[in-house]
């Protein structure tokens, strides 16, 4: 009796000791399931369908742009990606500093509405970019396609940019910039040798977070598209009939891609943190 109960203490104390990492590995296992489905089926040597598991082929990884389709929509996403993450990167953390470091008239309203984007359900912003582009943009030539898809993605990443530069403003220490000025460093020589070095990393972090979720998104792109197609809706519209291994080549590649620039970050964040202590 002792022994056994001795033997269930120990593994209660176990578990409460493991507890949360039990729980973290079972997190991850269960977000990683997909990825796992996603790169097992990229050798999967189907026929019409890639549902069901037939047998072992390189012939996907080996010519990624086999179907019809998939590199073109591919190049779009990237295209489109990158053009409104620049694009929201600049004003978004021209905002993020307005927001931080000046005073005006409506201040508090900007704060509140720069977080209406991030609330809004996709398919209520889809639909009312729709109404704008077909009732407004149409009078003046401008059709769906590539270039209302760039309007869209740059208006709902420009909040999520001002938050993230905005929340690395904030935990910056004024007396650095104020210690600048009293030797007599410009403003501009302020901003650009003191301020910005501090504020790149939030910014980096705001550009990829950007891109991310431009490359992903489905739901506003859908509706704003027209005839343009994008990667995710070309996953979306070949899932009908069973989503080709080609493309889970080309998005297992982007997680691996993705992957690999945070942990390019991390490490060089974790170098000039070591430089700096040194």
């Amino acid at each position: 009796m002792t022994t056994t109960t001795s033997a269930a203490r120990r593994t209660r104390a176990w578990l409460a000791q493991h507890v949360v990492m039990l729980a973290a590995i079972t997190a991850l296992l269960y977000l990683f399931l997909p990825v796992a489905y996603t790169f097992a089926f990229s050798f999967n040597d189907h026929g019409r369908s890639n549902i069901v598991w037939q047998s072992f082929t390189w012939e996907h990884w080996q010519d990624p742009c086999g179907v019809a389709g998939v590199c073109e929509s591919l190049v779009t996403s990237l295209q489109v990606g990158a053009i409104s993450t620049l694009v929201a990167t600049v004003l978004g953390t021209m905002m993020a500093l307005a927001m931080v470091r000046y005073r005006y008239r409506g201040k508090a309203a900007s704060n509140v509405l720069i977080f209406v984007p991030m609330a809004t359900p996709e398919i209520v912003m889809g639909a009312a970019l729709l109404t704008i582009f077909v009732q407004g943009f149409s009078n003046i030539g401008v059709n769906l396609g590539f270039g209302t898809i760039v309007f869209a993605h740059i208006m709902f990443c420009l909040s999520f940019v001002v938050v993230t530069v905005k929340a690395r403003i904030q935990s910056l220490d004024p007396r650095i910039e104020e210690a600048a000025q009293d030797l007599y460093a410009s403003p501009m020589q302020t901003f650009w040798k003191v301020t910005f070095p501090l504020i790149l990393p939030g910014i980096a972090g705001a550009a990829m977070l950007a891109f991310s979720l431009s490359f992903d998104d489905f739901i506003i792109t859908n509706f704003v598209s027209g005839n343009e197609s994008t990667f995710p809706k070309f996953v979306y519209v070949a899932s009908r009939r069973g989503i080709p291994a080609e493309a889970n080549v080309i998005g297992f590649s982007m997680f691996v891609l993705a992957v690999l620039l945070v942990v390019g970050a991390q490490l060089v964040g974790s170098a000039r943190a070591s430089r700096i202590k040194k």
